[in-house]
C-alpha cells in the first residue's frame, strides 16, 4: 500500500518561486506535522525553502499555526495551501 499523497498549491511568490502553482509529493509519515511536510517538501524542491520561512498555511482550507501538531490526513492524502506575505495586507 502507498503513502498518501500531499497536493502543494503555490500562491504569488511561492509560485514564482517553485515554478509551478501546484505539485504532489508523498506523505512524510501516516501522522505527518507541518514541521514535517515542509522537511520533505524543501528537500524535493529546494529552491523555495528560503520562501517557506516566511509564508502561511492552509491545512485542508484551515489555518495552520502549531508546526508540530498532527495534521488530519484522510486515507487519499491532503491539500497544503503555500501563501506567502501579500502587499497590503
Amino acid at each position: 500500500m502507498s503513502a498518501p499523497t500531499i497536493s502543494i498549491r503555490y500562491f504569488a511568490g511561492a509560485a514564482s518561486a517553485a515554478g509551478r502553482d501546484e505539485e504532489r509529493i508523498e506523505s512524510p509519515s501516516p501522522a505527518p506535522t507541518l514541521d514535517s511536510v515542509l522537511e520533505r517538501l524543501a528537500a524535493v524542491r529546494p529552491e523555495v525553502a528560503e520562501v517557506l520561512t516566511r509564508c502561511s498555511f492552509l491545512w485542508s482550507g484551515v489555518a495552520v499555526r502549531d508546526h508540530s501538531a498532527p495534521l488530519p490526513l484522510a486515507p487519499e492524502g491532503g491539500t497544503l495551501d503555500v501563501l506567502p506575505p501579500f502587499a497590503g495586507g
